[in-house]
């Protein structure tokens, strides 16, 4: 549920405000913001609820480098589950990480040339696949075999229920036979090396169950969550045995890991014996889409300021920029939430604006021109696209600021 009352986000805003005054050089808005008290305690409690099941960062939520090393030396993390095989591929160069997984398949020529003519490159980078199609490309931009490819498995992870698929539209890979084809194909083409599986239950793992104002809907996802908790676990102990029965072909021994999970389903997904790590990210940062779950309540850790540059009338104070709209299905889930001072809302009319954005509400009466407002966006790692740096809060002070991809001239 949203777990943080009025007077501790009135507490936020003042904290923030000291920090600003107190930073030595002017800032350029939007100002990002990560407290890393917040960052730290979340990370605690993930390890606390993986049960000491080791925790894959998704660097996809996080988007700042030094944030995602700060996740990896707290206890319970270890490696990388990355979003693009180029990120992958600058991470393990900057040597962030050594032991990094390409969540998604990856056709871009480009990084795949690198991969190929790389042995330091890829014996730290594993590659996902779910089709024929993707070795074939590795094989059609390498000479040779020399450099062995790592190579994971996308299963589809979603629930089959009264004849319908619940679940993201990942994987073309459902029924055990279609997965232990495609093992064999891995095995039998050489420099290609069988390491992992991963199955992601984001009907699980990505949707809020406890949603203030929709019981009933809430009651549902519930139940169609335990219904898939139960469901995926007899088919991975189905795929794992199946795997097993290759043991012996070519040089395959057996998986290195089994992949699942996300910050909203650690517990489930730990809880399965065949899996070997669950991912989280977006549980680190605590974005507003994941404020409405039963099992958990992380503590809001990124932000973002814009300043107040105009007051229309003694109810409307007017920020600057502000439309960092998340990705996924339009709607108003997936826009900014003005969030410290407390008091605040966007208008039905204007919404979150990308040059300005009005805000109504109890508080914005008190607000003057100058003034910061601290906003929390819908998705984690996604604003940090739109910022070279961020500073980091510690305390009443922020202690540094880091660059984001975008401020190491990165774009993937």
């Amino acid at each position: 549920m949203q777990h943080q009352s009025s007077i501790t986000r009135t507490r936020l805003a003042a904290r923030l405000r000291e920090a600003v005054a107190a930073w030595p050089d002017p800032l350029s808005t939007p100002v990002f913001v990560v407290d890393l008290d917040a960052f730290d305690a979340n990370a605690t409690d993930l390890a606390r609820r993986a049960g000491g099941t080791p925790i894959r960062v998704a660097s996809k939520s996080i988007r700042v480098p030094s944030l995602v090393g700060r996740a990896l030396a707290a206890d319970g993390f270890t490696g990388v589950l990355a979003y693009t095989l180029a990120e992958a591929l600058w991470l393990a160069d900057q040597d962030v990480c050594d032991d990094i997984v390409v969540a998604y398949p990856s056709v871009d020529r480009a990084a795949l040339s690198t991969l190929v003519a790389s042995p330091r490159a890829a014996s730290r980078v594993t590659i996902m696949v779910d089709d024929v199609a993707h070795l074939d490309l590795v094989d059609g931009l390498r000479a040779s075999t020399a450099v062995p490819i790592r190579v994971a498995i996308d299963v589809d992870a979603g629930l089959r229920w009264g004849g319908q698929a619940v679940g993201p539209k990942r994987s073309p890979l459902y029924d055990i036979g279609a997965v232990t084809a495609l093992a064999r194909a891995v095995l039998d083409r050489p420099g290609f090396q069988l390491v992992g599986v991963m199955t992601y239950e984001g009907q699980v793992a990505g949707v809020p169950d406890a949603v203030p104002h929709q019981r009933a809907k809430s009651a549902i996802v519930r139940k169609l969550k335990q219904l898939s908790v139960a469901q995926l676990r007899v088919r991975r102990s189905a795929i794992v045995e199946a795997l097993d029965t290759l043991r012996g072909q070519g040089d395959f021994s057996g998986l290195e890991f089994w992949n699942a999970g996300g910050s909203g389903s650690i517990e489930s997904s730990a809880a399965d014996p065949v899996v070997t790590e669950v991912t989280a990210g977006s549980g680190l940062l605590a974005p507003t889409l994941f404020d409405h779950y039963e099992a958990f309540a992380p503590t809001p850790a990124a932000f973002f300021g814009l300043p107040v540059t105009r007051r229309p009338s003694a109810g409307v104070a007017t920020v600057h920029g502000g439309g960092l709209i998340a990705s996924g299905p339009a709607g108003a889930d997936r826009s900014p939430t003005p969030w410290a001072p407390a008091g605040l809302s966007l208008t039905g009319l204007e919404g979150a604006g990308e040059v300005q954005t009005p805000l109504v509400g109890t508080n914005a009466g008190a607000l003057a021109i100058g003034d910061l407002v601290w906003f929390r966006h819908a998705k984690s790692g996604e604003p940090f696209e739109h910022g070279r740096g961020v500073l980091l809060l510690q305390g009443e002070r922020f202690v540094e600021e880091v660059p984001t991809y975008r401020g190491h001239g990165l774009a993937f």
